[in-house]
C-alpha cells in the first residue's frame, strides 16, 4: 500500500501538477476531518501558489497524517494519473484567476463541479471556461498513462497551456505513449485535431516589426484577408519581395506567434517544456560542478522524474558550498518583501514594516503551527538527520515557536542564508534536546556546526528579536505594502501606484500591469514591453539571449548576445582578480567584469600623504579645483569644470562650456521638414564614441497627438497638456513631465547633478532630487575635507525634525536622508545590449526607471545621477515632506534590499536590460542607532502624511 512514509512522499511528489489544478482535493481533505493537522496540510496543497511551499508540505505530509488513515491515502494516491479517476471531479481550482468577475472566482474556490459555476457567465468567461476544459480533458487523456512517468510528462504538456499544441510535443507523446496506451494516443489525437486554429489577425502586432513602410501595410492586408499558413507566407513573400529568413525581426515575430517555427519551437531560446529562465540564471552560481549540471538539468528541460530533484536536494541543497545558488533560487521563488502582517500565530512577526521576510502569509503561519504539533512528538525531522528532543510544550516553547515561525516566514536578514544564529541553536539544543537518544558521538555542538555554521549577528537570525511582539504596532500606517500579499492575478505584475489618480477614478495604491512569465514552468514574472536578458537554454556559462515581453504575454523577438568571457581575470597590484568580484584599490570601489577592470574615480589622499599634500587636496577627481564653471559634455551630463570633465575621460572635442540644461538640441533643427523636433534630455551611460546620445526626437508634424497615450505635461505658463506632442504642437515649452501642480511655482533649484531646473517638479520628472533652493554654483567635495569655499554660500534645507544620521551625495553640497548606493557598471556590456536594442544608447533615467518597480513601498521613491567621480548614485528618499523615523528606515531597507540583489547578481535585478550590466554597488544608509531609532519612533507622534503626496503626479 503506497501510504506508509517511505512511498507516500515520492508518489505524493509526482501528484504536484494534479493538485495545482485541484483535482481530488474536496475529497481527500474531507476523509482527514477527524485530524485537523493532516486537514490543515491537505487543504493548503490546494491553495498555495508557492513551488517551493507545494513541495515543502508534499514531503512532510506523511508526518502531518498517520499511516491509520487508509481512506485519505488511497484518495490521495488515486489522485495519481493511472489510478481510478471520478470524471465529475473538479479540476477547475488552477483556473479561478483567470474569472473575470469577482463572484465567478469565489464560486470557482468553493465548487466541486462545474454545476457549481451558475454565476459565471459562459459568454463573458471564455478564458475561464477554456481552461477548466481543458483541464477536464488533460486529466482523462492523461490517465491513461499509468506509472509510466515518460508518457504522463509528455501528455500533460499538451494541456498545460492555452497555445495550441506543437508538432514536437505531439510528436514526444506518440514516441512515448504509442506502445503504452492506444486509448491515450486517441485521447490526445482527438483534442489536437478539435483544438481551435490561431486567428493571423492575432499576429497583426508582428507587422509592426517590418522595417519597410510598403512591407507593413502588405503584412497587416494578408494577416486580415488570408487564413491558411501557406497564404499568408506566399502573400508576405510576394508582398515584402524578401525570403522569410529567421533572424528578420517581421519573420521572427510571425514564427513565433503562429507556432510553426522550427521543430522544438525554441527560437527563443527556451525550450516550450518545462524550462524556468529565471532560475537558469542561478545555475551559474553554483561552486561545485555536479551541482551546477543538475541545476541547469532541472531548470532548462522537462523533468524526467523524481530522481533529479532528490539528487539535487540531497547532494546540494544542504552543502555550504552552494548557499548562492539556494539563496538566488530563493530570490526567484520568494523574493524578499517589506513588511509582515496578518499572522495568526506567528504573532511575533506581525507589525515589522521596515524587516524584509520571504513568505509572510497565511500557508507559512499554518505551517509553523503544524510544524510545532509535529515536533511535540519528540523528534525533528531534518532531510538528512532527525533530531531526539524532549517535550517542547514545557522545555523553551517560545524559543520553539520562533523557530518554526522563522524557518516559515523567513526573514531576509542580510547574508544569513536563513538559518538562525549558532549560539541559540547550542542553546536550545543543549536544554532541550534529547541526549540519550543523539546519534553517538553527536553533540548539541555538532549538530549546530550543520544547521547554523555562523554566529555572527549580521549574517545569522537572532532568535531573541522574535520572542516578544514589534514595538510597533501602533504606527506601522506610516509605512505600508500594497503589494504584499500580492492582489493580482496570476498572469499580471503588481505595481505601486505612483502616478496617483485622474479625478473620478478608482484610487488605489497598486496597479495590476500584464507581465510574461520567464518559460513554461516558471512563476517569475516581468511587465509587457519590459527587455529581459536570459541563459542559453543549455545553461552555457556567460552565454545570454536578450527577449521582449510581448503584447501576446510571450517573450518574444529573441536575439542572442556575445558571450561573456567569465574565464578572464584583472590583474590589480599582483593579484588576479575573478570575474565577478569587487573590492577595493585605495578609495575608489573597482570590480572585475570579463576581464574589464572598473573603477570609480575619486581623488585618495593616503595617511602617507605629505602636510603639502594635504594642503593642496580638494577632494574632487584629479584634485581639481574647487571651482563651479560647468560643461555639458556629449553624453549629457554637465560637468563642473573642464578639469574634472577631462579627468573622466573626455576629449575637449567631447564637451563644451556652460550647462546642458542651456544647451538647445533642436537650434539648428536636426530634424527634416515634415518632423517636428523635440527636446528629449538624457544622460547616457554608453560609449558616445559608439552610439550617439541624441538630446532630441523627431517626431511627424502629421501625427495626430489625440492617439497617443495620456501623459498630461505642463508647459512654462502653468498650462497643462495631454501629452508632450499637444504641447509642442501649440508651440510651448516644457516645464515638468506630469500635471500641473501649485507647488511646484518658478523658483529654481539645484539638482544633485549639478543642473539648475526651473522648479521642483522639473527636476523631480528628470527622477533627480534637489540638493538646494537657488542656482547651481557649487561642486560638493569629501566630507572629511573642511575647506570647501564654494559650498559655504548655499543654505541646505533643515532635516526632518525627528533627526536621522544624514547622507550627503557625492557633488552635493546639503545631507539628506536617504539610502544611497553607488553603483558601478559595464560599458562594454551596456554598449552590446544598446546594439541588440536597435543602437539605442542606455540613459541613467533606463536604470532609474526599472529600479522603482523594486521598491515595494509608496512612501519611498527613486532618484538618480550620474557622479562626477564616474559611478552611478541612486537614491532612495521619502516624499513626504517631513517623514517619520520609520519612513526613512523603510526607505533605507529598500536601499539594503536593492544593494544585496546587485552584490549577488541576482536575477530579481539581473534578468532586466540594463541592471545585467551593473557589476557591484556600495552601499551608504541614514539610519540612526537601533536603539534611538526605536525610541524616537515610539515617542513620534507623526501620521503618515498622504499616501500620495502633491506631487504623485509624476513621482
Amino acid at each position: 500500500m503506497a501510504h506508509s512514509s517511505t512511498l507516500a512522499v515520492p508518489l505524493l511528489f509526482l501528484a504536484l501538477k494534479i493538485f495545482r489544478c485541484g483535482a481530488e482535493e474536496v475529497s481527500c481533505c474531507y476523509q482527514a476531518r477527524e485530524y485537523p493537522i493532516c486537514r490543515d496540510a491537505c487543504d493548503q496543497l490546494t491553495s498555495t501558489k508557492s513551488e517551493s511551499r507545494l513541495k515543502h508540505l508534499l514531503q512532510r505530509l506523511p508526518g502531518y497524517c498517520p499511516e491509520s488513515l487508509l481512506e485519505f491515502w488511497v484518495c490521495i494516491n488515486s489522485s495519481l494519473p493511472g489510478a481510478s479517476k471520478k470524471t465529475e471531479g473538479w479540476v477547475g481550482l488552477g483556473c479561478c484567476e483567470l474569472a473575470i468577475a469577482g463572484e465567478c472566482r469565489r464560486a470557482c474556490k468553493q465548487a466541486s463541479s462545474k454545476n457549481d459555476l451558475k454565476s459565471c457567465r459562459k459568454e463573458f468567461e471564455t478564458a475561464f471556461f477554456s481552461c477548466v476544459n481543458r483541464n477536464e480533458k488533460g486529466s482523462l487523456c492523461c490517465s491513461y498513462a499509468g506509472r509510466h512517468t515518460n508518457c504522463r510528462e509528455y501528455c500533460q504538456a499538451i494541456f498545460r497551456t492555452d497555445s495550441s499544441p506543437t508538432q514536437s510535443q505531439i510528436k514526444a507523446v506518440e514516441n512515448y505513449c504509442a506502445s503504452i496506451s492506444p486509448q491515450l494516443i486517441q485521447c490526445v489525437d482527438n483534442y489536437t485535431r478539435s483544438y481551435p486554429m490561431k486567428n493571423p489577425i492575432d499576429s497583426l502586432y508582428c507587422c509592426d516589426r517590418a522595417e519597410d513602410p510598403a512591407c507593413q501595410t502588405t503584412c497587416q492586408r494578408v494577416l486580415m484577408t488570408k487564413s491558411t499558413d501557406q497564404e499568408i507566407v506566399d502573400g508576405l513573400i510576394e508582398g515584402c519581395k524578401k525570403m522569410p529568413l529567421p533572424q528578420d525581426p517581421l519573420w521572427q515575430c510571425f514564427l513565433e506567434s503562429s507556432g510553426s517555427s522550427n521543430p522544438d519551437n525554441s527560437t527563443n531560446g527556451l525550450p516550450a517544456t518545462a524550462v524556468d529562465g529565471a532560475k537558469l540564471h542561478c545555475c551559474s552560481k553554483a561552486n561545485t560542478s555536479i551541482c551546477r549540471d543538475l541545476c541547469i538539468k532541472l531548470y532548462s528541460s522537462r523533468w524526467r522524474g523524481t530522481t533529479h530533484w532528490q539528487e539535487f536536494d540531497r547532494v546540494c541543497e544542504y552543502n555550504p558550498l552552494e548557499a548562492a545558488m539556494f539563496t538566488c533560487l530563493a530570490d526567484v521563488r520568494e523574493p524578499c518583501q517589506l513588511g509582515c502582517q496578518g499572522l495568526k500565530y506567528c504573532t511575533n512577526f506581525n507589525n515589522r514594516p521596515t524587516e524584509l521576510f520571504r513568505s509572510c502569509n497565511t500557508q507559512s503561519d499554518q505551517g509553523a503551527k503544524n510544524d510545532m504539533k509535529l515536533w511535540e512528538k519528540g523528534t525533528i525531522k531534518m532531510p538528512f538527520m532527525n533530531i531526539p528532543v524532549k517535550n517542547i510544550k514545557t522545555c523553551q516553547p517560545e524559543m520553539w515557536k520562533a523557530v518554526a515561525c522563522l524557518l516559515q516566514i523567513k526573514p531576509c536578514h542580510s547574508k544569513s542564508g536563513g538559518s538562525i544564529c549558532k549560539s541559540d541553536c547550542i542553546e536550545i539544543l543543549t536544554n532541550c534536546g534529547d541526549h540519550s537518544k543523539f546519534p553517538t558521538e553527536q553533540t548539541a555542538e555538532t549538530i549546530c556546526n550543520l544547521l547554523s555554521p555562523i554566529d555572527d549577528f549580521k549574517n545569522c537570525i537572532p532568535l531573541r528579536k522574535y520572542l516578544a511582539p514589534s514595538p510597533f504596532h501602533n504606527i506601522v500606517e506610516e509605512v505600508i505594502h500594497p503589494c504584499n500579499p500580492n492582489v493580482c492575478p496570476n498572469n499580471h505584475v503588481c505595481e505601486v501606484n505612483r502616478k496617483g489618480c485622474q479625478p473620478g477614478q478608482d484610487c488605489l495604491p497598486y496597479l495590476c500591469v500584464p507581465g510574461c512569465k520567464l518559460g513554461e514552468a516558471s512563476d517569475f514574472l516581468v511587465r509587457q514591453g519590459t527587455l529581459i536578458q536570459l541563459p542559453v537554454a543549455n545553461g552555457e556559462m556567460g552565454c545570454y539571449r536578450v527577449c521582449t515581453c510581448g503584447p501576446s504575454g510571450r517573450l518574444e523577438n529573441c536575439l542572442e548576445m556575445p558571450c561573456i568571457d567569465v574565464q578572464k581575470t584583472c590583474i590589480v597590484g599582483g593579484q588576479r582578480k575573478s570575474h565577478g568580484t569587487s573590492f577595493k584599490v585605495d578609495c575608489n570601489i573597482c570590480s572585475c567584469f570579463a576581464g574589464e577592470l572598473i573603477c570609480s574615480n575619486r581623488q585618495c589622499l593616503s595617511e602617507y600623504s605629505s602636510q603639502t599634500d594635504r594642503s593642496m587636496f580638494t577632494g574632487l577627481p584629479c584634485n581639481c579645483a574647487d571651482q563651479f564653471v560647468p560643461v555639458c559634455a556629449h553624453n549629457g551630463r554637465t560637468y563642473p569644470s573642464a578639469c574634472i570633465a577631462r579627468c573622466v575621460g573626455l576629449q575637449d572635442n567631447q564637451f563644451e562650456f556652460g550647462p546642458c540644461k542651456s544647451k538647445d538640441p533642436c537650434t539648428p533643427n536636426p530634424c527634416s521638414k515634415s518632423q517636428r523636433c523635440i527636446p528629449k534630455p538624457k544622460v547616457c551611460l554608453t560609449s558616445i564614441a559608439l552610439l550617439e546620445c541624441e538630446q532630441y526626437e523627431c517626431i511627424s508634424r502629421s501625427m495626430s497627438c489625440e492617439l497617443l497615450p495620456i501623459e498630461p505635461v505642463c508647459d512654462t505658463e502653468n498650462v497643462e497638456h495631454a501629452n508632450q506632442c499637444a504641447l509642442y504642437q501649440r508651440s510651448k515649452t516644457l516645464s515638468y513631465m506630469g500635471p500641473c501642480q501649485d507647488i511646484c511655482r518658478q523658483q529654481s533649484v539645484c539638482g544633485h547633478n549639478g543642473e539648475t531646473y526651473d522648479n521642483l517638479c522639473a527636476a523631480y520628472s528628470d527622477r533627480v532630487a534637489v540638493d538646494y533652493i537657488g542656482r547651481c554654483q557649487a561642486v560638493g567635495i569629501l566630507p572629511s575635507n573642511t575647506s570647501h569655499p564654494e559650498c559655504s554660500s548655499v543654505t541646505c534645507s533643515p532635516l526632518p525634525k525627528n533627526g536621522c544620521k544624514p547622507v550627503t551625495p557625492p557633488g552635493a553640497c546639503c545631507p539628506l536622508c536617504a539610502g544611497m548606493l553607488r553603483v558601478l557598471w559595464s560599458k562594454d556590456q551596456l554598449d552590446s545590449l544598446a546594439k541588440l536594442n536597435g543602437g539605442r544608447p542606455v540613459s541613467v533615467h533606463d536604470i532609474i526607471y526599472i529600479l522603482r518597480f523594486h521598491v515595494s513601498v509608496p512612501q519611498c521613491d527613486v532618484f538618480g545621477y550620474l557622479s562626477i567621480e564616474s559611478d552611478l548614485v541612486i537614491l532612495i528618499i521619502p516624499v513626504d515632506q517631513d517623514p517619520t523615523i520609520l519612513q526613512i528606515e523603510a526607505c533605507n531597507k529598500e536601499a539594503e534590499k536593492i544593494d544585496s540583489l546587485i552584490q549577488s547578481g541576482s536575477p530579481t535585478l539581473m534578468a532586466h536590460v540594463p541592471l545585467s550590466a551593473l557589476t557591484t554597488s556600495q552601499m551608504q544608509l541614514s539610519l540612526m542607532d537601533s536603539s534611538d531609532s526605536a525610541k524616537t519612533i515610539l515617542s513620534s507622534a507623526a501620521l503618515l502624511l498622504s499616501l500620495v503626496v502633491a506631487l504623485s503626479g509624476f513621482l
